[in-house]
């Protein structure tokens, strides 16, 4: 009806985001391995444990790719009669295993640090930990802003996360400094006092992370996305009301249904144009929105209910304040 389709469309870019994901992936892979790799020869050559809790926290992160990496390549096979849905929810379920990842390695570097607090060494090659510190930041930034560059670019939010997640940690690599710091001043202790900040702030990161998640598996979206398409239905011509609006995001891709009213006196080619003007409206609207499904009810006489025969088996109307 309108020249061009947009089931098309939404294909080729989910196939092309795929790709973009995976290659994100493999870069931010490469810079965080080598950074890590480079952390880890001074940690041990320095005995820095808040160096090592650093390190071992960005190994984590570049091994949080992993997940990643299978769910993008999941999500490029078609649905199927067992997967009606397809497999973009592996995506979301990657994410769990992210924020299960990042905790673990709370856990390791907070029990590193408190072994260093009750059986402290001294620092050695101070100069190299903080060098070390410094290109943990340097290699945790440039992965942090291109994860999230592309996470945002494809409509990933645990890439998007992950990104985060890659940003804070590059703080932490700064805090490093300043164990390094107080171990040339005298203060041996201070560095494993910087191991277990390091490990509340990876806390923090989870708390944060596994909150985005949360959203994502209980089918939670912005209002304001909500509210978007309502006024988007509502433009159009012919439609009298919009009722039972629902979304929800399945991996990258954004999944709606709703109901409209349309006058009980035009025909059903009439009514199903009006649907496919209000789908087509909602696609310009929102860009990752993949699939809508729309249900058009007659509207007429208040004492005309369409729904009585399985009114008994709906689910009573969400309340507005919801």
């Amino acid at each position: 009806m309108h020249g061009h389709s947009h089931a098309e469309a939404s294909v080729d870019t989910a196939l092309e985001s795929s790709d973009r994901g995976i290659w994100a992936l493999k870069i931010s892979l490469l810079g965080l391995g080598v950074t890590a790799l480079f952390q880890l020869v001074i940690a041990m050559l320095s005995g820095s444990v808040g160096l090592l809790a650093d390190t071992i926290h960005n190994f984590s992160d570049a091994l949080t790719a992993v997940p990643l990496w299978i769910a993008f390549a999941f999500s490029r096979r078609a649905a199927n009669r067992r997967y009606t849905y397809g497999y973009g929810r592996l995506e979301d379920l990657a994410g769990v295993v992210i924020v299960l990842m990042i905790f673990l390695s709370a856990l390791l570097a907070g029990y590193e640090s408190i072994t260093k607090f009750l059986h402290p060494e001294p620092l050695h090659y101070a100069w190299w930990v903080m060098l070390a510190a410094i290109v943990g930041f340097a290699g945790n930034e440039g992965v942090a802003i291109f994860r999230i560059r592309v996470g945002k670019e494809i409509g990933s939010a645990a890439l998007v996360a992950d990104g985060k997640h890659a940003q804070a940690d590059g703080l932490t690599s700064l805090a490093v400094l300043i164990g390094a710091a107080g171990s040339l001043l005298g203060f041996p202790l201070v560095d494993p006092a910087i191991g277990l900040l390091i490990t509340l702030a990876i806390l923090l990161i989870v708390k944060d992370t596994a909150l985005v998640m949360w959203h994502r598996l209980m089918d939670a979206v912005d209002p304001q996305v909500i509210d978007s398409l309502e006024r988007a239905a509502r433009a159009i011509p012919g439609v009298l009301d919009v009722l039972e609006l629902r979304a929800r995001w399945l991996g990258r891709a954004l999944e709606a249904d709703m109901r409209i009213e349309v006058d009980e006196n035009l025909s059903i080619r009439q009514s199903h144009d009006i649907a496919e003007e209000v789908r087509h409206a909602l696609f310009h609207t929102q860009p990752r929105l993949a699939t809508v499904q729309i249900h058009v009810d007659p509207h007429g006489t208040a004492e005309y209910d369409p729904h009585s025969l399985t009114r008994h088996h709906m689910r009573p109307p969400r309340s507005q304040a919801d």
